[in-house]
């Protein structure tokens, strides 16, 4: 489906701040300053250009099919599979969706690739579900969007001179269907949701992880669109998680906690990454509202600098708001989406303000984009870059259709359609 563009492509400016349309507590603690020069000016043609390029450059393994993403997290030394898959994914989407696809053979070769490893992966022994014992552990982050990949390669919008192999095809469908029910085996027991930081023990209940269990939502709302027998009651319970997670923040912001408690590392600056993907995928759900998705991109606009203050520095959850490195662009490819969910006369100014942002962190010289301390997750930085520069022209995300809630939703929730279809969308 199309969507309308901005009137004039975005270059690289100094971003404005927004007058936020609910009210964001700022704490005590000094606003940290960006002291990076401005780069020159791009398009947003010629930076998804580069960025495409450099994502081709970068991908590897054995068969040259992979685009692991690097963390601190090792398993016997070696980044774990949930890693490599997730990260390939990703990177593999990221391909998909630039412009020019269809005509561009060396881009389709890469992606096919990348789908016979996603799709083998389902082999490894740290990719089942028999033998998940919950702990910290990464292969959820592979069942996600190892899903999420399998399920735009296989599109049937795609057209046909980028469509995959009958045989690759077949592959991906059989791959598809382990992926969901992997999901589904690792839910958190009793109060649902999904976490890669769990308690030890698959039966063991524990808090889930907001940001998590949003992404996953949304890669299973994919796969129901899609007809894909996925149980609902993982679904709901997933949801309700999300909601009970919601605690109300000063002056009127709201948060999202893994407890559903507030804590010091819940204080808006640090929360708006999992803000913007919960808000989301709520309002997806016809469980939100148009002003929580518009009041968590704000909060992302406005806090913006804390997140920039952790970007590609050492250890994880550090300074006054105990914010990870690795929310970075994950905040930008889910501020992206939450401009394309608001009603179409407010988008194009939020688009430019987005990515303006982005066009802050991007090495100019290789057209990249990195948002950890290792050279290697320029790959999935620049992946995100080039969804969040897409999303006003790439697929909407999918809708979900679920068991009518018993209260009325929020006031401007979204209503899902009765063919399915994405919403806030013209």
């Amino acid at each position: 489906m199309s969507r309308p563009q901005p009137a004039v492509k975005p270059t690289v400016a100094p971003p404005t701040t927004p007058a936020p349309s609910v009210i964001i507590p700022v704490d005590s603690a000094p606003a940290p300053t960006t002291t990076e020069a401005p780069a020159a000016p791009v398009t947003i043609n010629d930076a998804i250009s580069a960025a495409v390029s450099f994502i081709l450059k970068t991908q590897e393994g054995d068969t040259n099919a992979e685009w692991p993403y690097e963390g601190v997290y090792r398993v016997r030394g070696e980044i774990p599979i949930g890693y490599r898959v997730g990260g390939t994914g990703i990177c593999a989407v990221a391909l998909l969706r630039a412009p020019g696809y269809a005509a561009d053979r060396t881009r389709q070769e890469a992606v096919a690739r990348a789908v016979r490893f996603v799709c083998d992966s389902t082999a490894h022994p740290l990719m089942s579900v028999d033998g998940y014992a919950a702990g910290y552990d990464a292969r959820g982050w592979g069942y996600t969007y190892g899903l999420w990949f399998l399920l735009a390669a296989t599109e049937p919008a795609l057209p046909e001179e980028g469509s995959l192999s009958p045989e690759l095809r077949d592959a991906a469908t059989r791959a598809i269907s382990h992926y969901v029910g992997a999901i589904e085996g690792t839910q958190i027991p009793e109060c649902g949701g999904w976490n890669y930081a769990r308690s030890p023990g698959k039966d063991t209940s524990c808090p889930p992880s907001p940001f998590m269990t949003a992404s996953t939502l949304q890669a299973l709302f994919e796969a129901k669109r899609r007809g894909l027998d996925v149980k609902p009651e993982t679904i709901e319970r997933a949801l309700k998680m999300l909601e009970r997670g919601r605690i109300a923040g000063g002056g009127g912001a709201v948060t999202y906690s893994i407890s559903g408690k507030a804590s010091p590392n819940d204080r808006t600056p640090g929360a708006v990454g999992r803000m913007l993907c919960t808000e989301n995928t709520l309002y997806l759900a016809g469980r939100g509202s148009a002003e929580g998705v518009r009041g968590a991109l704000d909060a992302f606009i406005v806090h913006w600098e804390w997140l920039e203050k952790r970007r590609a520095k050492p250890g994880t959850h550090a300074g006054p708001y105990a914010v990870a490195p690795y929310y970075f662009y994950y905040a930008h490819y889910f501020a992206a989406q939450a401009v394309e969910l608001l009603p179409e006369g407010e988008r194009a100014e939020y688009r430019r303000r987005v990515s303006d942002l982005l066009f802050r962190t991007r090495a100019a010289e290789s057209g990249s984009w990195n948002d950890r301390v290792f050279p290697r997750t320029a790959n999935y930085g620049t992946a995100m870059a080039v969804l969040s520069m897409t999303a006003a022209d790439g697929p909407a995300p999918a809708a979900y259709e679920g068991t009518p809630l018993s209260t009325p939703p929020a006031t401007g929730a979204l209503q899902p359609k009765e063919d399915g279809a994405a919403l806030g969308r013209p």
